[in-house]
């Protein structure tokens, strides 16, 4: 099972994944049937989530029936305990749309709820985060997860996430983290080669390696940044799959 998914990961492009990975997850599903853990964004229980990962999957990772992962589940948590964005309708800018939070945002949401990305067939607009077809101010929420180390100016991209923000709307900037992780940000315009991005990179289709300055970068575009441990809350039950390690990057625009 691991070295399948695994492969799927690696050769399939993630928008046909995207389109039909979710049937086959679920039929994989019966055979973890059980009450070991639990997704908190479908309900769904399982003896134990599906393996995930590119080179060395990790276990007990993967959502068979919404395809959530660690990072999902964790940010679900997050949004039901510390934010307000459950309680009643918001402006919501959704980035390269997760298919596990579109059902539940868009209930909560309705039309305020947009989707959007440069490729995903999720995505109810098709735009550049370099350049956002937004108005300034338009957002009260955005939610940008493991995107901006594929694009070519994180930097640009977070000042147009500042850009479309209401003063003292926020928004979750998650990047992977590939260990042993640099004091400093790295990337190379001249790493073109997809092996040498995975060696150089940690991933074929990323251009930087993140360090341990990411907050900084996140404050050059003008946001307020912090990184919570809200994760650790449930270091002693983990009873949703959690990578109990893994940062929540809030960052904010000043009222």
């Amino acid at each position: 099972m691991k070295k399948l998914i695994s492969l799927l990961i690696r050769y399939v492009p993630r928008k046909y994944l995207q389109r039909v990975s979710g049937i086959g997850l679920r039929v994989m599903g019966l055979f973890y049937a059980g009450n070991g853990v639990e997704c908190p964004i479908c309900r769904h229980h399982y003896r134990t989530f599906l393996p995930y990962g590119r080179v060395n999957p990790r276990l007990n990772a993967l959502c068979p029936h919404c395809q959530s992962l660690e990072r999902h589940r964790l940010i679900w948590l997050y949004l039901q305990a510390k934010t307000e964005f459950f309680h009643h309708p918001m402006d919501v800018l959704h980035i390269a749309p997760e298919a596990c939070f579109m059902p539940g945002f868009g209930k909560q949401h309705g039309a305020r709820y947009v989707t959007a990305d440069l490729e995903s067939p999720l995505a109810k607009v098709k735009m550049d985060i370099h350049q956002m077809p937004f108005g300034n101010n338009s957002f009260d929420v955005v939610l940008c997860n493991h995107v901006l180390e594929h694009v070519q100016d994180d930097i640009q991209a977070m000042r147009e996430i500042y850009r479309v923000l209401r003063p003292g709307g926020w928004a979750i900037l998650q990047v992977p983290f590939f260990h042993p992780v640099p004091e400093v940000t790295f990337e190379d315009p001249a790493v073109t080669l997809p092996s040498e991005r995975e060696r150089v990179f940690g991933q074929d289709d990323h251009v930087r390696k993140y360090g341990k300055d990411y907050v900084r970068r996140i404050q050059s575009s003008g946001l307020l940044a912090e990184g919570s441990d809200f994760g650790k809350s449930y270091a002693s039950n983990n009873r949703y799959g959690l990578s109990v390690n893994e940062v929540l990057y809030i960052a904010t625009k000043p009222k």
